[in-house]
Parts: structure tokens; C-alpha cells; sequence
């Protein structure tokens, strides 16, 4: 997410101020800045779901765009925006999870960090799983549960959570160090 020219950042953290002051005008300025961008965060979690998938790469987009325009939020910049269109993707993919669970809830199988971006509607059961595990490491540390969001589910480099959480870059490395390790244990016990 950082290889855009920093004209383009300067311009969709302009805009983003704009639209967070009521300039409606700046949205439909900004779509096209980041749309792109956008499509390339939803392929990234759906590049290895089935073909068959009932939700498709423009579909997670147009869902979260949908969430992201309804949202009020005072934009500090490119990379804030961004976080926050992770964590609505990432919530889209998870409650779709859900649906197709229903009650049953997965019947205990496990999944590791390494494999969340492969999950297909049969291993439903696995995203679930690590959200809930996700869900605990949040209650405990609601930092270390954000850098998981940002860096994994997100794509952010660790400069880029660095700024969003207003934190040093060591700290999110060792905050993500100490998540990832916290999420194997509690997803190996379910």
C-alpha cells in the first residue's frame, strides 16, 4: 500500500479531510484515487477462495464501499482510510462465514495465521475460529488485536501501522511478534 507517488497521498488524505467536513464532492473525487487500491485489498482476501465463491472480489468491494461511505469518521489520512477498509472487509468476510455456519459453528477444526488467506466457504468454520481467537486477543490487548488487523487482514506495512496507531515501528513488530504467537496457541486449543 505504500508504493503510491506521495502527490497521490498528499491528495486522498486532502480529500479524505474534505469529505470528513461534509464536502460530498470530495467522495466522488476520491473513488476513483482508490479504487484501485480497494480491489487490490479484496483480491488479496479472495485470490484463494474457490472460483465458485458466492461472494466475488466486486461484490466484497461494492459491500464495503457501501459500509465506508455510511461510516462517520474523521480521516487522518491514505493509511487510516485504508485500515478501516481492511476492517470492513475483513468483518464482510467473517459474518458471511457465519451465515454459511449457521449454529453448528465449525465443529472444532483449526487453522493457522498462514493459512487465513485460503479459506473457501468449506473452511468457513476455520475464519471463524480465528475471529473469535482474533476477538480474544482484542479484549485482552486492543493494540496488539489492531496490528493483526492492519498487517495481516490489512496489508499495511509496519511503517504504515506505525502511523495509524501512533506507535513506533519496534513496537508494532513486537506487538505482531507477540499476537501471532497468541493467536497459534488459542486457535490450536479450539
Amino acid at each position: 500500500m505504500s508504493n503510491a507517488p506521495p502527490t497521490e497521498v498528499a491528495e486522498v488524505t486532502a480529500l479524505l479531510a474534505a469529505w470528513s467536513d461534509g464536502d460530498a464532492a470530495a467522495l466522488a473525487k476520491l473513488l476513483p484515487l482508490v479504487q484501485n487500491e480497494l480491489h487490490r485489498l479484496a483480491h488479496r482476501y479472495m485470490s484463494h477462495e474457490r472460483k465458485d465463491h458466492t461472494l466475488q472480489t466486486t461484490a466484497l468491494v461494492n459491500e464495503a464501499y457501501l459500509k465506508l461511505v455510511q461510516q462517520r469518521v474523521s480521516w487522518r489520512n491514505r493509511a487510516h482510510f485504508f485500515a478501516i477498509s481492511a476492517q470492513l472487509m475483513r468483518r464482510i468476510l467473517i459474518d458471511h462465514a457465519r451465515k454459511r455456519l449457521g449454529p453448528q459453528r465449525g465443529g472444532g477444526k483449526t487453522i493457522s495465521l498462514e493459512e487465513v488467506s485460503v479459506i473457501s466457504d468449506d473452511r468457513a468454520d476455520e475464519l471463524v475460529a480465528l475471529d473469535d481467537a482474533l476477538a480474544q486477543l482484542s479484549s485482552l490487548d486492543p493494540r496488539k488485536g489492531r496490528v493483526v488487523e492492519l498487517r495481516y487482514f490489512g496489508g499495511l506495512s509496519v511503517d504504515e501501522i506505525s502511523e495509524v496507531l501512533n506507535i513506533s515501528a519496534e513496537t508494532v513488530t513486537r506487538d505482531w511478534r507477540r499476537a501471532k504467537a497468541f493467536l497459534r496457541r488459542e486457535i490450536s486449543r479450539a
